[in-house]
């Protein structure tokens, strides 16, 4: 059963996704950070502040590449399929895929933006403005491709976590 926790930026997806892990559940990191810690660690220009549309290709590809190398079970993917192609949509109008439309179980877990705990770093350079514009393109899309989304509250990680826990009876 593959899972996505998707919605803004700083919202607290890595936090929660660290959180599913340490109850024993498989995960896979957000595609978006891994690839620009890869290239920031050999000075590549596949970062969205250099090259764009090199970066969201790559951050495509890598997540049609851990859909395909996700373990057997239940898997609980941070980011994924889906947000990597809406992102090349609204930056290139290139169509999603259609495998996104099958990529993960319903319901999808969308973050909203939240600005108290919202942080830039090196790999999100991007202001919170751009974090709330990204959410409601993925609010939108997500229903649109077919999938049933659970608004996750503002709330503890404890809290968070254990309603995506109840909602999908685990």
């Amino acid at each position: 059963m593959r899972i996505v926790l998707s919605g803004a930026s700083g919202g607290g997806k890595s936090t929660l996704l660290a959180a599913l892990a340490a109850r024993g559940f498989a995960v896979v990191a957000e595609p978006g950070r891994r690839l620009v810690k890869a290239e920031l660690a050999v000075r590549g220009t596949a970062l969205p502040w250099v090259d764009g549309l090199a970066f969201v290709r790559r951050l495509v590809a890598l997540a049609e590449a851990d859909l395909d190398a996700a373990p057997a079970g239940v898997v609980f993917f941070d980011r994924g399929l889906v947000d990597a192609a809406m992102h090349l949509h609204h930056v290139a109008g290139v169509p999603i895929p259609e495998a996104a439309r099958r990529a993960y179980r319903s319901p999808v877990f969308l973050v909203p933006p939240w600005r108290e705990i919202y942080v830039a770093d090196a790999a999100r350079r991007h202001g919170f403005a751009d974090g709330v514009a990204e959410y409601e393109r993925l609010a939108a899309a997500y229903p649109a491709l077919g999938y049933d989304v659970a608004i996750l509250p503002k709330a503890s990680v404890a809290a968070r976590v254990d309603l995506i826990l109840t909602t999908l009876r685990l």
